[in-house]
């Protein structure tokens, strides 16, 4: 296992850069250095980029900018977004991913706003974002790299004072019945309200949800539906919902994903709950996939290795 303290030390004598400001703001509007690709030893390169990026405790000095893809980059300039607020909590707050490029946390505090208007929510409780430089995280997520991913409990908030030790103990709830075909008596007209307000939103590329939560809300909606075509059908995410942000406007490094389909996707939703209630036959030739191998700093863009040792 690589140790923390040999990595801080390594990248301080990579990048001879000094302490690291305290002033995000100024990474904010453009006043900090844009990320560049550092040189680093072969040895360096092939380490594992979940161990480089896992350890580091802050944020890149550097102008914010979300570089490569969303499962295969890294984060420069990454802001906090604050523990608590008027309309959120960020939860499991020891795993220190409440980190996120500007854009994203002005988004989830925007729909924040919008969710403490609906019945019974006081606002919303964020999950994972990103780490603090982003990059491929020690467990869990193989997206959440570049700063552009969110995911936001299911469970509606009733008090915004949440304890770190609490934060760290509630758990959200499930949304799903027999398997994900269905949603379950939690589901309410808020969380379609909510999940509605978040992908009308012009700066989201796509929103993951489980198959019969897609299902009900192609169901129910009676009016516009073009904000459906966003909501994606996925594994799990009965817990939470997953959002996924645009590249921003002149983010030349970072790569979008292709977008959905035309069309508002509710009949391949509808594939998706009638292969869980009833599977189709394996298919005999199937051959499963080889584990792919895992992401070192070599395999990152080259201008993550800059942010690696920016301070």
């Amino acid at each position: 296992m690589i140790r923390t303290i040999p990595i801080l030390a390594l990248a301080l004598a990579l990048a001879a850069c000094g302490g690291r400001s305290e002033n995000l703001n100024a990474a904010r509007s453009g006043g900090a250095p844009r990320a560049e690709a550092t040189p680093v030893s072969a040895v360096v390169s092939s380490k594992s980029a979940k161990q480089l990026f896992g350890h580091e405790p802050g944020p890149s000095n550097q102008r914010p900018e979300p570089i490569g893809f969303y499962s295969k980059g890294c984060a420069a300039g990454n802001v906090q977004l604050p523990e608590t607020g008027p309309t959120w909590q960020a939860m499991r707050l020891s795993r220190n991913r409440n980190w996120a490029q500007p854009i994203t946390v002005d988004y989830l505090q925007d729909l924040s706003r919008f969710a403490a208007q609906q019945p019974g929510w006081a606002g919303l409780y964020i999950g994972d974002l990103s780490q603090p430089k982003g990059g491929p995280m020690l467990t869990g997520h193989a997206s959440h790299q570049s700063g552009l991913d969110a995911d936001i409990w299911m469970l509606p908030p009733k008090r915004l004072d949440l304890t770190r030790a609490e934060r760290e103990s509630i758990s959200s709830i499930s949304m799903r019945r027999q398997k994900g075909a269905f949603t379950n008596s939690g589901w309410t007209r808020a969380h379609h309200e909510i999940m509605k307000r978040a992908a009308s939103d012009p700066r989201v590329a796509r929103i993951f949800v489980f198959p019969g939560a897609k299902v009900k809300m192609c169901n129910d909606e009676t009016g516009d539906r073009s904000w459906l075509r966003k909501i994606r059908p996925w594994y799990g995410h009965h817990y939470h919902f997953h959002v996924r942000l645009n590249c921003p406007d002149g983010a030349t490094n970072c790569r979008d994903q292709d977008p959905p389909p035309a069309g508002d996707g509710c009949a391949d939703a509808q594939d998706w709950v009638n292969n869980i209630l009833n599977p189709p036959p394996p298919d005999p030739d199937y051959t499963p996939p080889k584990p792919k191998p895992e992401l070192t700093l070599a395999d990152l863009p080259a201008q993550c290795s800059g942010v690696l040792t920016a301070r």
